[in-house]
C-alpha cells in the first residue's frame, strides 16, 4: 500500500467521523427539540397526559378544528 493510498483512506476516515459527528448532533438536537415541545404541551393541556399515544393526534385534530 503506498503512501498515497494511506493518505486517501485516512482522509475517507476523518470524512466518516466528521459525518458521524454532525448526524449525532441532530439526532440531539432532534430529541431535545421534540422533549421541550412535549414539556410545552403537558404544561399547556394538563389532560393530555391521560390520553393514550394512539388517540393523541385524533384528540389534538379535533381540538385544533375548533
Amino acid at each position: 500500500m503506498t503512501e498515497n493510498e494511506k493518505k486517501l483512506i485516512q482522509e475517507r476516515h476523518r470524512l466518516e467521523q466528521a459525518q458521524n459527528r454532525n448526524r449525532e448532533k441532530e439526532r440531539k438536537a432532534r430529541t431535545r427539540r421534540l422533549i421541550q415541545e412535549g414539556a410545552i404541551l403537558e404544561k399547556t393541556l394538563p389532560n393530555i397526559t391521560d390520553i393514550e399515544l394512539d388517540n393523541l393526534e385524533d384528540y389534538l385534530l379535533n381540538i385544533l378544528k375548533r
